[in-house]
């Protein structure tokens, strides 16, 4: 029995282009062609076209194929890194899917920095963007602190601040400046990493806070940038005065 390229690649489930793609590869060998020049595959190529598509299923690289087909060490090698990319991708994909459902039940926006998925409903835009930029500046440790801290982070100012306008009055300022600070100050005496992080920093410090500085001109407005560096120096006063 003999097979033309398309009728051995619908027996394979496979395409035509996938077959002279393993052709250029050399992992299938050419076939015989007819006198009028078309290919005749017979039961060979077709069981090595299967044997092919089977190790592609389980994860093989093509450019290991052919190596993993002729030499059983090769092959117990390259199924066990296979395997090892596998559980690594599972564990992914079960991560992305508890995420979903923290983001779901929670209602957040669904591109709520990761590990923040549980707080995401309380971020505002422009904390979120920071907290998507700490993510890659701190470390793990920091940033579950970081998650504490916006999971307890009741205090109605917040709200206040993150709908400041920028040509907010003078007064207006100082008073959020004023009753925020505390807050502030009760995150520094709780985690007092926050007055000298840099050994939980994945970049240098000066690297950080000019990243940090550049990009918090960016998210919040003239107004919301004096609140809040009003309120950290005055914290900072509380939180050395106990």
């Amino acid at each position: 029995m003999a097979w033309s390229t398309r009728e051995l690649a619908e027996l394979a489930g496979t395409t035509v282009n996938t077959v002279r793609h393993y052709h250029r590869l050399g992992l299938l060998a050419e076939p015989d062609r007819q006198y009028n020049g078309y290919k005749q595959y017979r039961l060979e190529h077709l069981v090595a076209l299967l044997r092919i598509r089977r190790l592609v299923d389980l994860g093989v690289p093509l450019a290991q194929v052919g190596d993993v087909g002729a030499d059983s060490l090769t092959a117990a090698e390259a199924l066990a890194e296979v395997d090892a990319d596998l559980q690594a991708k599972i564990e992914r994909l079960q991560e992305a899917r508890a995420a979903i459902a923290t983001i779901l039940e929670t209602d957040a926006p669904a591109d709520t920095p990761a590990g923040f998925e549980a707080v995401g409903s309380r971020l505002s835009s422009a904390d979120s963007s920071m907290i998507h930029l700490y993510t890659r500046l701190y470390d793990e440790e920091s940033l579950t602190d970081l998650r504490e801290i916006v999971a307890h982070d009741d205090d109605p100012v917040t709200a206040e601040i993150d709908r400041l306008p920028a040509d907010a009055d003078e007064q207006t300022r100082r008073d959020l400046a004023e009753r925020l600070a505390p807050s502030l100050a009760q995150n520094l005496r709780d985690y007092p990493w926050l007055l000298d992080p840099g050994d939980r920093l994945t970049r240098g410090e000066q690297a950080t806070r000019d990243t940090v500085v550049d990009a918090m001109r960016e998210v919040y407005n003239p107004a919301q940038l004096e609140v809040l560096a009003r309120a950290s120096i005055l914290a900072h006063r509380l939180a050395a005065e106990d």
